[in-house]
């Protein structure tokens, strides 16, 4: 964001008869003075902080590579529009030989902001209203107010943001949140309060962390009167206390349709600090992505989970469960149709795993291939996966056994759109080649759209 304009003494740059210019690194200079223009309602504390490190510069290339970290600091606070840098010689009868000014022109944002968005997840899109307010307080701190209306989905978050200016990238949130969801894939509906907290922090770059602790309240109803029993006995109230670690490193070129790189994601919780719900849970998801053969891409994508109750709790419940089968996860099946079921209503489990292989291919078309290449692409796929209450044990191949019997399997092939980044839809034709009784398996066209896949 923003752009640097610089200004010096050319006889400073270089021997004008030699003709030759000297490395900005060998050329020395240090910061005379710093402005700010167009700051205000930032407090000077936090612009002070964030220069320490620009006033200790010794050569041209030092302020210009620690004027550019200045700005990326200010860019945390997530309170400007823009921030453009001007390096210019020093002037006035303080200024040194080798001196130079920095002159940050700054655009705040407006006091408060809202805009109207469309939310894509689970298959289904949503409307997003938003209001925010940034920069309340002069220190980058936020307040801001969401609604979400979709077919299915109704919800609401208000959240506070506070962001520390460190190498770490550390940013501390607060929030209260309210859902109101049907899972009709389960024939229940489930309504939820709570508040919570994060602590979110980079530990090396693109190495994120997020420590989260939650108290919800939640509510099931069944969705009709023929909803099966084994839904009609997890209906009613449950208060739910956990904290959560979350780790990210994403390294792919685009989060919706990559053509290199690769993503890993930890999901770590356990419940059972208060309420009546005690478990354990993780979820792992890799990716990696490799260009071959000029615009072939292939796609190796892994992902698994485990929860186990703790303490009293009998059994997990169902609002806690894992749920597999999708147009974006184990394609070829129903959403969220693959696993245990109790007449068409999916019940989750306590484990699965799923696997899938891709080959991106640019469309057939040659005319279309400048100008569609990076947003539409056809592929080929094929994916496998596996969901139940396994009984593990301390037996490895045992468990290996247990993890690779009764395979789901499917392919196909289709077309893959890139939504600006914010979202991928798929339209495939797909081809189950292996299920188990009570899966809802379907071969034919299938589409879906959002951000997470297989």
């Amino acid at each position: 964001m923003g752009i640097v304009q610089a200004k010096s003494a050319p006889t400073q740059m270089r021997n004008i008869g030699q003709e030759q210019w000297r490395p900005l690194d060998e050329v020395t200079a240090h910061v005379d003075k710093v402005h700010f223009d167009g700051v205000m309602r930032t407090k000077d504390d936090i612009l002070l902080n964030a220069v320490t490190d620009l006033l200790q510069a010794q050569t041209v290339h030092d302020v210009v590579l620690k004027a550019h970290g200045v700005r990326q600091q200010l860019e945390l606070l997530q309170a400007f529009k823009s921030i453009d840098i001007i390096l210019d010689t020093s002037k006035g009868p303080d200024a040194s030989p080798d001196g130079l000014e920095v002159i940050f022109n700054i655009k705040e944002k407006s006091p408060v902001e809202g805009n109207i968005s469309v939310l894509t997840g689970n298959n289904e899109g949503s409307l997003l209203f938003r209001l925010l307010a940034p920069n309340i307080f002069g220190r980058g701190e936020s307040l801001s107010a969401d609604y979400q209306y979709g077919k299915k989905t109704v919800g609401f978050n208000v959240a506070t943001s506070k962001p520390f200016l460190n190498w770490a990238k550390p940013r501390l949130n607060q929030f209260v949140f309210g859902q109101t969801a049907d899972y009709i894939w389960s024939g229940f509906q489930e309504q939820v309060r709570g508040i919570g907290a994060d602590f979110a922090f980079e530990s090396s770059p693109l190495v994120q962390h997020t420590l989260r602790w939650e108290g919800v309240w939640r509510n099931i109803r069944c969705l009709s009167p023929s909803t099966p029993f084994e839904i009609r006995e997890e209906a009613g109230h449950s208060v739910k206390s956990s904290i959560k670690h979350i780790l990210c490193m994403d390294q792919r070129d685009d989060p919706c349709l990559p053509t290199h790189g690769s993503y890993f994601r930890l999901y770590q919780e356990y419940a059972g600090l208060g309420g009546n719900v005690g478990f354990l849970k993780h979820e792992i998801q890799y990716q990696i992505n490799k260009c071959i053969l000029g615009d072939l891409v292939l796609q190796a994508s892994l992902m698994g989970g485990l929860v186990r109750t703790i303490g009293e709790n009998s059994n997990v419940r169902i609002n806690d469960r894992f749920f597999l089968g999708g147009p974006l996860s184990l394609r070829g099946f129903g959403f969220n149709g693959v696993g245990p079921h109790a007449q068409d209503c999916s019940l989750g489990a306590e484990a699965y795993w799923a696997g899938g292989l891709h080959a991106y291919a640019p469309l057939p078309f040659r005319p279309l291939r400048q100008t569609l290449d990076k947003v539409c692409r056809t592929h080929f796929f094929i994916n496998t996966g596996n969901i139940g209450n396994f009984a593990f044990t301390d037996d490895y191949h045992h468990n290996g056994t247990v993890l690779l019997s009764r395979l789901r399997w499917s392919c196909g092939l289709g077309i893959v759109l890139n939504l600006a980044s914010i979202a991928r839809f798929e339209l495939n034709y797909v081809f189950p080649l292996s299920s188990e009784p009570g899966d809802k398996s379907k071969e034919g066209l299938q589409f879906g759209i959002g951000v997470n896949f297989l």
